[in-house]
């Protein structure tokens, strides 16, 4: 006797955009780079305070653009108002709405209280912009417990931004690329490989190259720990000890594009180690293909989760376009990064002869 099988396949549009993407991208950053300018600009070591100046500029650039990404997200300022009129405390993403405040008013103060003392000096220099440094450095002090009770607050809203951010992905169970613990390890040891990246970066277009070794050291770190979370994850999927894991590789299976994504992930990583290990004086190939890293750990999950079926046995393909919602709105929060930068550079020196 024949059994008919009815396949099911329901077509839809990708839920989260790019912009999600590029918002997770740059908050992973700007707080990974919040904890690299502590070594140099809370405990005043040596070795870390030019790093600490080009990790505060990272994370200032990055932390004032991704709100804006995230914003573009929600389509509409209607939404994000909605977390505070209306808060859903057992929603990971409402928690966020509090989280993100705390943290970039930590950050804004945080650097506002390192930067008074070169404010106050560039208002003694003279010039056009005398009067505003005079205003913005209130005295110009520098006020070593003011901005270890400022790096307090900032770090306790970067932690609970890299805790909520890999969890409200995790925690969606429908998504079996997203349900699993190694996920907010995962984004969080990426956004410290891209946070080195954009101080990497940072140090090469300013010329100070003398930090290269140390941020390569951890560089290499930040590596071997992305290399064993996706270790795990495989691990985990092929022995079929967790379930969620075992469905998003059987849902890769057969696919050339998941093939050559996956390849591509441990390639550029696997490149990025051995520059950092092996070129140590090196500052820009590492540190771009840091960020690429980073980036397209959230691409895949995001973008690439959404392609695996929730439900029937349909894949759901996202293909880029010339919208808002795709190729015009990267390029137009990778400008408006480069135009935060160049303000913030035209305003304040962040090299090393400014610091002394």
């Amino acid at each position: 006797m024949n059994h008919p099988v009815e396949i099911l396949g329901f077509a839809r549009e990708a839920a989260w955009l790019p912009w999600a993407v590029q918002y997770f991208f740059l908050i992973g950053i700007s707080t990974a780079a919040f904890f690299l300018s502590l070594p140099g600009l809370v405990w005043r070591l040596p070795a870390w305070q030019g790093i600490g100046r080009r990790a505060l500029l990272a994370a200032l650039v990055c932390g004032l653009t991704a709100p804006v990404a995230l914003l573009a997200d929600l389509h509409q300022p209607g939404r994000f108002l909605n977390f505070y009129l209306h808060p859903n405390l057992g929603s990971w993403m409402a928690w966020g709405s509090f989280f993100i405040p705390l943290y970039l008013i930590g950050l804004l103060l945080y650097a506002w209280l390192c930067l008074r003392p070169q404010l106050a000096a560039l208002a003694e220099r003279g010039g056009q912009l005398s009067a505003l440094y005079r205003r913005l450095a209130y005295g110009g002090h520098d006020s070593p417990g003011a901005i270890r009770a400022a790096a307090v607050v900032g770090a306790l809203g970067a932690l609970l931004i890299l805790l909520y951010t890999g969890m409200e992905v995790m925690v969606v169970e429908a998504r079996p690329l997203w349900h699993t613990p190694l996920l907010p390890l995962l984004f969080a040891v990426s956004a410290v490989s891209g946070g080195l990246g954009m101080v990497g970066l940072f140090e090469a277009l300013i010329g100070q190259g003398a930090a290269a070794p140390l941020i390569n050291r951890w560089q290499e770190r930040s590596q071997w720990l992305t290399l064993g979370l996706l270790a795990a994850w495989l691990l985990l999927a092929v022995s079929g000890l967790a379930a969620s894991p075992a469905d998003a590789l059987a849902a890769m299976r057969g696919s050339l594009g998941w093939l050559l994504s996956a390849a591509w992930l441990l390639g550029t990583t696997a490149l990025t180690l051995w520059l950092a290990r092996s070129r140590r004086d090196v500052l820009l190939w590492p540190a771009l293909l840091a960020l690429h890293g980073a980036w397209l750990v959230r691409w895949m999950v995001f973008m690439g989760g959404q392609n695996m079926p929730k439900m029937g046995a349909s894949t759901h393909i996202y293909a880029l376009s010339l919208s808002p919602d795709s190729v015009l709105g990267i390029v137009g929060m990778a400008g408006l990064c480069l135009t935060v930068y160049i303000i913030l550079t035209s305003i304040i020196p962040w090299d090393d002869r400014a610091e002394a």
